[in-house]
C-alpha cells in the first residue's frame, strides 16, 4: 500500500560503521456495525508499529518491525483463543482483553558468494490474487478480521531461512526453511468474525454432547519443519515461477469421534504437499495473470447424518486443485480494473461431504485516483457462485498531506448464513480511519 511513502525517516544515526534509521506509523480506525437495525461500536483501534532499520556492517544490515495494538472495544477479541496458534518462538510479547503487543518483523540481510540470504522473522509472498489465495500459503493468517485486513497486515511473519540465488540475468531459485510452528490465527469465541459455517466448523446437533476439543499440535522444530522451493523465470514477456510447498496445513483438522452421543473433537494439524505455479504477461492495457496449485492432501468435513461419518471421523480426505485466472486493465489514466475467477475441485469426492466437489468464487476490483493521487476510491466485491453469497468492501482515501491519510469505508457480507461469506451477513460495517507516518 502507501505505507511505504508514510514512513518518512524520522531520526538518521551515522557512524563509521553503523548507519541507521527510525520511522514509524500510527493508525487510527473506528467502525461501526450497521447490521439488522442494531447501531453499535465495533471496534476503535490504535495500532502504532515503529520500524529500525540498520547495517550491522558493510555486508549485513537488519530490520526490526514492532506493533501495539490497542482496541477499546472487546469485540474482535484477544485472549482466550480456541486454539493455540502460536509456536514458542513466536507470539506475543503482552496480550490482554484490549491489548497486543509483539514484534511483528526481526531479520538479517545478507550476500554470500551472489547468494541472498534473509534470516529471522519475515513475511513471504507467494501469489498475487485479489482478496483470496491459491499460492500465498507460505505464511499463516490472522482471522480476527477475517479477510478484511490487507494481507500484508493479516499475514502472521514466521522464524525462518530464506535464500535467494541468482542464475543467469532473469531467473532465480528461492528457498525455505521454516522452523517456526506457528498456524492460523482464528478468531476467538464469541467474537465477531468467529466462524460459524459448516464448512468449516462442527455443528452441534440435538442430543448429542460435545464432551471437549483437544489439540494436537507438532511438536519437533525440525522434524516439523516446513520446506519450500521457488523457481522464477523472466521468459519471451512472461513472468513465471514454479512452486513446492511440503508444509503443514494452518487450518487444524477437526477429527470427530461420537461414541453414545457423546462427542470430542481432536483438532490435529496434517501435512500437505502443494506443487504449483504462475505466469503473468501485459498485452497493452491489459496484464494476464494466472495461479494454479495442486495440493495432496485436503481435509473436508462431513454431514453428521451420512453412513460414513463415524468410520472417517467426521473427516473426507481428497487431493484438490485451486486456480485463479486474473484480467487487468489499466486503459485509463489513473484507473485500473481487474476481475479474477477463483476454482477449487476436490478429486475424490465424497457426497457427504458438506463443500461441493467444485467450487467457484468470482471478484472484481476497481482502483482509481483523482486529483494527482491524493484521491483514491477502491472496490473490491468476492461473489461465490455455489452458495450465492457476496463480500463487498469499498475504501474511499485522502491523502491530507504526503504523510497522512484519511479514508472512509464500508464492509457487507450477504448470503445464507452456512456460507463462506453469508456466515456474516450480521456484521456490515462502517469505518472510519486515519494514518500518520513519521
Amino acid at each position: 500500500m502507501i505505507k511505504s511513502l508514510l514512513s518518512a525517516s524520522l531520526i538518521t544515526l551515522m557512524s563509521s560503521s553503523i548507519h541507521a534509521e527510525l520511522s514509524a506509523t500510527w493508525e487510527q480506525e473506528f467502525a461501526l456495525s450497521v447490521s439488522g437495525g442494531d447501531t453499535h461500536a465495533q471496534k476503535l483501534e490504535s495500532i502504532f508499529q515503529p520500524e529500525w532499520n540498520t547495517s550491522l556492517t558493510d555486508n549485513i544490515d537488519m530490520t526490526v518491525i514492532g506493533r501495539m495494538l490497542l482496541d477499546a472495544y472487546d469485540n474482535l477479541g484477544f485472549e482466550n483463543a480456541s486454539f493455540d496458534n502460536f509456536s514458542d518462538i513466536n507470539g506475543t510479547i503482552t496480550q490482554s482483553k484490549h491489548a497486543d503487543i509483539s514484534i511483528r518483523e526481526w531479520y538479517v540481510d545478507t550476500e554470500i558468494s551472489n547468494t541472498f540470504w534473509r534470516i529471522g522473522k519475515q513475511q513471504v509472498v507467494w501469489g498475487q490474487a485479489d482478496g483470496l489465495k491459491v499460492l500465498d500459503v507460505v505464511n499463516p493468517q490472522s482471522y480476527r478480521e477475517f479477510i478484511l485486513d490487507d494481507f500484508a497486515d493479516s499475514r502472521i511473519p514466521l522464524w525462518m531461512l530464506n535464500v535467494e540465488v541468482p542464475i543467469g540475468d532473469n531467473d532465480s531459485v528461492q528457498f525455505l526453511w521454516i522452523a517456526d510452528l506457528t498456524y492460523n490465527e482464528l478468531a476467538t469465541q464469541g467474537s465477531v468474525y468467529e466462524l460459524s459455517s459448516p464448512l468449516f466448523i462442527p455443528q452441534s446437533t440435538d442430543g448429542i454432547k460435545l464432551l471437549g476439543i483437544n489439540q494436537h499440535r507438532p511438536s519437533s522444530a525440525i522434524k516439523d519443519a516446513d520446506i519450500g522451493i521457488r523457481y522464477s523465470k523472466f521468459y519471451a514477456g512472461w513472468d513465471l515461477t514454479f512452486n513446492y510447498m511440503y508444509h503443514y496445513q494452518d487450518n487444524p483438522v477437526m477429527y470427530q469421534t461420537l461414541v453414545e452421543n457423546n462427542l470430542t473433537i481432536n483438532a490435529q494439524f496434517e501435512r500437505n504437499n502443494l506443487l504449483g505455479a504462475s505466469a503473468s504477461k501485459a498485452f497493452g492495457d491489459f496484464t494476464l495473470r494466472t495461479e494454479i496449485a495442486y495440493s495432496s492432501d485436503t481435509y473436508h468435513l462431513l454431514d453428521k447424518s451420512s453412513a460414513v461419518f463415524i468410520q472417517k471421523q467426521g473427516i473426507h480426505q481428497s487431493d484438490d486443485v485451486s486456480s485463479v485466472l486474473g484480467l487487468d486493465w489499466q486503459g485509463l489514466e489513473n484507473t485500473m480494473l481487474s476481475i479474477q475467477w477463483f476454482q477449487s475441485s476436490l478429486f475424490n469426492y465424497e457426497p457427504s461431504v458438506i463443500r461441493p466437489q467444485h467450487n467457484h468464487i468470482l471478484s472484481g476490483l476497481y482502483k482509481q485516483s483523482f486529483e494527482n493521487e491524493t484521491w483514491e476510491l477502491e472496490i473490491l466485491a468476492l461473489y461465490g457462485l455455489d452458495k450465492r453469497d457476496t463480500a463487498l468492501q469499498i475504501h474511499l482515501s485522502y491523502m491530507l498531506e504526503s504523510n497522512i491519510k484519511l479514508w472512509v469505508g464500508t464492509d457487507v457480507f450477504s448470503g445464507p448464513e452456512k456460507s463462506l461469506f453469508g456466515q456474516f451477513n450480521q456484521t456490515d460495517r462502517l469505518t472510519l480511519g486515519l494514518e500518520w507516518g513519521f
